[in-house]
């Protein structure tokens, strides 16, 4: 940033620069990308991603909070020189994810008289921000070095342990990794219902690791999933039990040894949803499927997953439904109510990507 000695007015190197990131949570590496920022440009735009989604041990947060946690690190006016927007992902279309973004950059960048904006691209050195500056050829790349020693994932890991560990971690090291205001909202998170449960699923997380314990290879699990649409509706289970307990899911589960994948899409319908449709008909009905490997997708660790797409003829009725005893809740819910934040794991994007739901959930 320099002035303009006529006007005495800051003049930048860049009109907007594009900052994307999870922030989960919103650490001093971040702040200090955020800081470069408004050093070199009139305007910061900071995408928050994996926006709309669920709480679970990979994203703690909702867009809200943690627009509130970067906020907190920035005085009344170089707040105002920040646009902070959600951003949904699109786990298995680069390109859906990239008109995205170019798109929020497009709406929000404020525009400057006669000329075209300068816009670039702003992010550490090292990591996911590498990833994203090769996505856009089209703005400029701008690296900032990477702040060492500080780490979301092993911030998370600290906090989700035990609740001795999140309380040991806040009153000593996270003054080290997080500003103090964000301490204090992640402090105040930590005794809410909504850490309970994660708290609960990361025990969980850590028994089943036990079980693969001394297997020589970590291991890689199958399972199978279906999107069965009709009429306007998608068939989903809500969970009864962590992890996830309470959101809606795709009707599946785990292949048995000497099945086949569609089989075993057929035997979850069977025995666990009892849909109430013939199965030469249901196989009639199969209109795709796509195995679904996004590394992060699900909290037990490297699981892939074959999902089978069927479109049932239009009827006035539904099909019944009649889940096995003690098994999870299986319901007819309109295309129109779904919600990333409600469904499980990646079960939005599956959806999306058999029924091309739009990318820009929320705008």
């Amino acid at each position: 940033m320099a002035f303009d000695a006529k006007r005495s007015m800051p003049t930048y190197a860049f009109d907007c620069l594009v900052f994307i990131g999870r922030f989960q949570p919103a650490h001093l590496g971040h702040l200090a990308v955020i800081r470069e920022a408004l050093k070199q440009a009139r305007q910061v735009i900071v995408l928050v991603g994996s926006a709309w989604q669920a709480r679970s041990l990979r994203n703690p947060w909702r867009f809200e909070e943690r627009q509130a946690m970067i906020r907190s690190g920035f005085d009344d006016s170089d707040n105002q020189r920040l646009e902070i927007t959600p951003l949904l992902d699109a786990l298995y279309n680069d390109d859906v994810w990239v008109r995205d973004v170019q798109r929020k950059v497009r709406d929000l960048a404020v525009p400057t008289s006669a000329r075209l904006p300068r816009i670039g691209l702003i992010g550490a050195s090292r990591g996911q921000s590498s990833y994203y500056l090769a996505l856009f050829p089209q703005w400029e790349s701008v690296s900032v070095p990477l702040v060492e020693g500080i780490s979301a994932s092993q911030i998370r890991e600290r906090l989700f342990r035990s609740t001795s560990s999140a309380d040991d971690y806040l009153s000593t090291g996270a003054y080290h990794n997080l500003p103090p205001s964000v301490v204090d909202s992640v402090s105040n998170f930590c005794q809410g219902d909504a850490y309970t449960q994660l708290l609960e699923e990361q025990q969980l997380l850590e028994q089943y690791h036990r079980a693969w314990a001394q297997a020589p290879y970590p291991p890689i699990f199958v399972t199978v999933n279906a999107v069965v649409v009709q009429s306007g509706h998608v068939l989903l289970v809500r969970r009864n039990a962590a992890p996830g307990k309470g959101l809606f899911a795709l009707p599946g589960g785990f292949i048995n040894p000497h099945e086949r994948l569609l089989d075993a899409c057929m035997r979850e319908l069977r025995e666990r949803l009892r849909l109430k449709v013939p199965e030469p008909v249901l196989k009639g009905s199969l209109r795709g499927q796509r195995l679904f490997d996004e590394p992060h997708r699900s909290w037990r660790g490297r699981t892939l997953a074959e999902a089978f797409y069927f479109a049932l003829r239009p009827d006035q009725q539904l099909p019944r439904l009649k889940p096995a005893k003690g098994g999870d809740h299986a319901r007819w819910v309109a295309l129109a109510d779904l919600e990333p934040e409600s469904l499980f794991e990646d079960h939005f994007f599956i959806i999306q990507n058999f029924l091309g739901l739009p990318a820009d959930f929320g705008t």
